[in-house]
């Protein structure tokens, strides 16, 4: 099997389930790129544990967890299947890496997992785990975390950091803006440069070498997932820039794939 290349999926609010723009739409391209998967392993920032935890339900939920959308929202599901072994695979493989990992048998999936996987793999055919996000880990040690996933990738296994490129929800103001702000344009860019040129040493030191990084992120969870994508990448892994747009002038959706993938659609 080919190695499955890494992403990193800027998911939006869960409207982007029902409204899919125009990064939904490239989600749905490169959905249709990738080769055959044995399963998808998200990573995503509305699971925040005290430690490890992976998901291990044969059938898990689609969780709904948010409030006051509109009730279309909550009548869509994700009925893809779990994998219970490749959830025992991903704790042995972690607690070799020396990680306490816990499975959970009975959590669903959560919207950053199933919203864009929507999009992705509509089908939902192909198995889904989650890994949860420790309430202490920092850049540095998301980093590491995606490097120790990082041999799933030739198990035939898709990784995927759910979160944001940016996301200051306290800008939000319920309404279009007309046009980016311009510290969005500036943090999206840097992190494109770190992100296409490989230093993972800038973007463990986002916060203080991004300008903007605190405003773009007051809290450092839906950043995360992006560090663990690129922590999963190999040496020489080509980064392809999947532009999503800008959501209320404040919200990026740009998302990355790290590793080869067919160039057709």
């Amino acid at each position: 099997m080919a190695t499955i290349p890494a992403l990193f999926i800027s998911h939006g609010a869960p409207t982007f389930a029902l409204e899919p723009g125009v990064a939904g739409a490239a989600l749905g391209a490169l959905g249709h790129r990738l080769p055959p998967l044995a399963a998808v392993l998200v990573v995503s920032p509305h699971w925040i544990t005290a430690g490890l935890e992976v998901t291990a339900c044969a059938a898990p939920a689609t969780l709904h967890d948010f409030g006051g959308f509109a009730p279309a929202l909550y009548a869509l599901s994700y009925p893809a299947p779990g994998d219970p072994a490749l959830a025992t695979e991903v704790q042995r493989l972690l607690s070799t890496a020396g990680l306490s990992v816990t499975l959970d048998g009975h959590r669903g999936l959560d919207h950053g997992a199933w919203v864009p996987l929507r999009h992705l793999l509509p089908a939902a055919a192909t198995p889904v785990l989650q890994l949860s996000i420790p309430h202490n880990l920092d850049a540095g040690g998301a980093l590491r975390l995606g490097q120790t996933l990082r041999p799933l990738r030739d198990r035939g296994v898709l990784i995927v950091g759910s979160g944001s490129m940016t996301h200051n929800l306290g800008e939000f103001r319920g309404a279009i803006a007309i046009g980016e702000a311009a510290y969005v344009s500036e943090f999206v860019q840097w992190v494109r440069r770190a992100v296409v040129a490989g230093d993972t040493g800038a973007l463990a030191d986002y916060r203080r070498r991004a300008p903007h990084a605190v405003r773009a992120h007051p809290t450092e969870e839906h950043f995360l997932p992006l560090l663990v994508a690129a922590g999963a990448a190999t040496a020489g892994d080509p980064v392809e820039v999947i532009e999503g747009g800008t959501l209320y002038g404040m919200l990026s959706m740009e998302s990355y794939v790290f590793g080869h993938i067919d160039s057709e659609a």
